[in-house]
């Protein structure tokens, strides 16, 4: 067979990559994935051969793949009629900005970090440091319950969001086996303080006929240090001279869509899955939190919080408060105040400490 059913004569596989600019052994890929299967295979020496008419299919995996859309999301694109598959293009590339600022925020955070340790003299590393610290729950404006929990200490900062019928309880019990930690001993490692004590909390998280569980992000302190403790979607974030930094990458489902280009930042709030995470506190599913050691520095604001602040409050009405805010009470108040503002939807809670040198007068609340 040298010809296609409308009569044109078929390609070789050198004439087609030639014409489609692709490579041989790309198009092998594609013919793998079947993305682009060859028009006719020789059943006795297996030689492929190409339609014409497939040179415009191929030409547009080839812009794609430039574009760096992963491959299984080509084959969906190139399935669609041009106007929806324009559209798809179109969302991808916004997708891909997206991404791209946020990956931006964290090199500029890395950087930040990194700086720090060269330019820092050793001795303001270790300089002792106390915190000021606020923290605040609200039921928000929609549900029964309030099921979110907080904790805010001379070391430990907490919040926990709580889901299922036991929800309340699991997030509370939580912090509460965390609460400890404010009287370790000194010396105590930070992150394997935390780390066994979240263990215990997800080892004891209540059961019941429907999912139910809790997040939990956590920030303890030791010395100039901080260790980090993250599971789920609430969130953590630094404030700093050079900006408001999130130190915490959400274990959800739409951040694992958003992660993989199958879905916008703009689109999560309203898929339909937004609340299912991938990682908590439930006692039934394998314990593997994130964990974290920051250098901490006088100046520093922290922000833990739920997602009933960030699913309504935008990052950049975040970093207003929380620079504008003369306390760490007064940026708690201002917080939930402007979520309750945008409808509040969800229970709300929120945490914010600053860093004080240990010997520094502490501001008035």
């Amino acid at each position: 067979m040298n010809h296609d059913a409308d009569g044109a004569e078929l390609l070789t596989i050198g004439a087609f990559v030639r014409a489609a600019r692709l490579s041989p052994k790309a198009l092998r890929l594609y013919d793998e994935l079947r993305l682009l299967p060859p028009a006719h295979v020789d059943p006795v020496n297996g030689y492929r051969r190409y339609a014409p008419a497939q040179l415009e299919r191929a030409r547009l995996v080839a812009w794609l793949r430039r574009l760096g859309m992963p491959l299984t999301r080509i084959r969906e694109v190139c399935e669609l009629t041009p106007d929806t598959a324009a559209e798809a293009v179109a969302a991808y590339w916004a997708q891909v900005e997206a991404d791209t600022a946020a990956r931006r925020d964290l090199a500029a955070f890395l950087v930040d970090q990194l700086q720090r340790k060269d330019t820092t003299p050793m001795t303001a590393s270790a300089t002792p440091l106390t915190m000021r610290y606020a923290a605040r729950t609200d039921r928000g404006l929609v549900r029964a319950a309030n099921q979110d929990a907080a904790h805010a200490g001379p070391r430990l900062l907490a919040v926990a969001d709580g889901y299922g019928p036991e929800g309340g309880r699991a997030a509370a019990a939580a912090v509460s086996v965390l609460q400890h930690l404010e009287d370790a001993p000194a010396g105590t490692d930070p992150l394997s303080a935390l780390e066994e004590a979240a263990r215990r909390a997800h080892r004891a998280a209540p059961t019941a006929d429907e999912a139910t569980g809790s997040t939990l992000t956590a920030l303890l302190r030791a010395g100039s240090q901080l260790a980090l403790l993250h599971l789920g979607d609430s969130r953590a974030y630094v404030l700093r001279d050079s900006g408001l930094f999130r130190i915490t990458h959400d274990h959800s489902l739409v951040q694992s869509l958003i992660d993989e280009g199958r879905l916008t930042p703009e689109e999560a709030p309203s898929h339909p899955q937004r609340a299912q995470l991938l990682r908590s506190l439930d006692g039934g599913s394998p314990f593997t939190p994130d964990l974290q050691l920051l250098d901490a520095r006088p100046g520093e604001r922290y922000l833990l919080c739920t997602d009933g602040l960030t699913g309504v409050v935008p990052p950049e009405s975040l970093q207003e408060v929380l620079t504008a805010a003369e306390t760490p009470e007064q940026a708690v108040a201002d917080l939930i105040a402007l979520a309750l503002a945008a409808g509040a939807p969800d229970n709300v809670a929120c945490v914010v400490a600053d860093l004080h040198p240990a010997d520094a007068e502490v501001p008035a609340a």
